[in-house]
């Protein structure tokens, strides 16, 4: 393996409503079945699919395949997302594969270790600091490069501050050091799993919740004949979603769409509403867009929509994968999981780039204390410390719109 990940040509994959069914409805568990890499294939496709859909609305001018220099619609930055979450359980991947080779036969050092996953160039400076730090704190070879893999083809720039390196070996030591087990192989691998599995677990819960509802709605869409947003409002069934809510979220919307900031504090806005309201709202809202003839107002509309989107996939649809109401007794901490990997967080909305670190750093002093590295001020499992910062990826895909169209191929399994 060289500098990157290995990515083969995208594939037409058309996810079917039987396929989608089957992802809904099959176990979550990264030790059984198709593997994550390989439902991330077929969630990545579909989101890809959704895009090209939804964009063909809002623009018409816009080819399956082309660009846009219309505002993308939330199923624009969706597969950028997926790619990124695909990425995760990559590394994980690579760390299990070390884990396993280290069982028949131990590594003598950290080099040795890396040179068994064949990490090469920049690619492999940081997860090598990580690994050694991780040693220096107590932790033997195999382990320490496991978790140190963890962290391959993150933002490692974010490791360049002393503050952000001793602090996150310093968070995955301490998850080690609780996890499951008596094996140092064992207590590496029940860490290496629960972020895999939350990463997988939150995929296929977004897609299942925001998929679902996109195909329904295109389904609804194409019988529907004339569509307007009062009909979408009037005539889209949503279970779960209620129409005096969605009346009410499409009336403020338009009120309130050239506000500064967007609006997405939405349980002050709308106390009690169910997340599911807010979709069909949404989808109401392209609709407007693409019946508007001023572009000022249809891209304010679409960011709206995207906000409405973004609040159920990251409010509702994906927060039970962070921190779902039983733990497993194979796992860690899957919050302190996610807080240990957030300083290095990046997604690649195309050629853009967008890192939790350069958002950080832009910020004002969260907790006061100099020491204290910004980007490790912030834990991806608590939904108000990645609401802002996902709110202003968002801005960067608006700044340069065509830029999200370069979509990600998707990642095999390595081994």
């Amino acid at each position: 393996m060289a500098e990157g990940f290995s990515h083969v040509s995208p594939r037409a994959l058309v996810l079917s409503p039987l396929l989608l069914a089957m992802l809904v409805s099959r176990p979550v568990r990264a030790d059984e079945g198709p593997t994550p890499l390989e439902d991330n294939r077929r969630i990545t496709t579909g989101y890809i699919q959704l895009a090209g859909s939804f964009q063909a609305l809002l623009d018409p001018d816009f080819q399956p395949g082309g660009t846009s220099g219309v505002r993308p619609n939330w199923f624009g930055f969706a597969p950028h997302a997926s790619h990124e979450a695909g990425k995760g359980m990559f590394n994980a991947a690579l760390a299990r594969h070390l884990l396993d080779m280290a069982r028949g036969q131990p590594s003598l050092s950290v080099a040795g270790a890396l040179d068994r996953l064949g990490l090469t160039g920049t690619l492999r400076l940081s997860v090598e600091q990580l690994s050694l730090e991780l040693v220096l704190q107590g932790l033997p070879t195999d382990p320490a490069t496991a978790l140190g893999a963890l962290t391959t083809g993150m933002n490692g720039q974010a490791l360049a501050d002393p503050r952000t390196l001793l602090t996150t070996a310093s968070r995955l030591a301490s998850l080690y050091w609780s996890a499951p087990g008596v094996h140092p192989l064992d207590k590496a691998e029940a860490v290496v799993r629960t972020l895999e599995r939350t990463l997988h677990e939150g995929n296929v819960a977004i897609f299942a919740d925001i998929g679902g509802a996109a195909n329904a709605y295109l389904d609804w869409r194409q019988s529907a004949g004339a569509v307007t947003p009062e009909r979408v409002l009037g005539d889209f069934q949503l279970p779960g979603a209620r129409p005096e809510e969605t009346r009410l979220a499409y009336a403020y919307a338009l009120a309130h769409m050239h506000d500064t900031p967007r609006p997405h504090v939405f349980d002050t806005l709308f106390p009690g509403m169910d997340g599911r309201s807010l979709v069909v709202a949404a989808f109401a809202l392209y609709e407007r867009a693409r019946l508007s003839g001023e572009p000022g107002e249809r891209e304010a509309l679409i960011g709206v929509a995207n906000n409405y989107l973004a609040w159920r996939e990251q409010h509702d649809a994906v927060q039970v994968a962070f921190t779902p109401a039983t733990a497993r007794t194979d796992e860690v901490s899957r919050p302190e999981v996610m807080r240990a990997m957030t300083p290095m967080l990046v997604v690649h909305f195309g050629t853009l780039e967008w890192t939790l670190a350069d958002y950080a750093y832009g910020q004002p002093e969260r907790d006061g204390n100099v020491l204290t590295a910004p980007p490790t001020e912030y834990g991806w499992a608590t939904f108000w410390e990645r609401w802002e910062p996902i709110l202003d990826s968002f801005e960067g895909g608006y700044g340069e719109p065509e830029a999200l169209w370069v979509m990600p191929g998707p990642l095999e399994d390595p081994f």
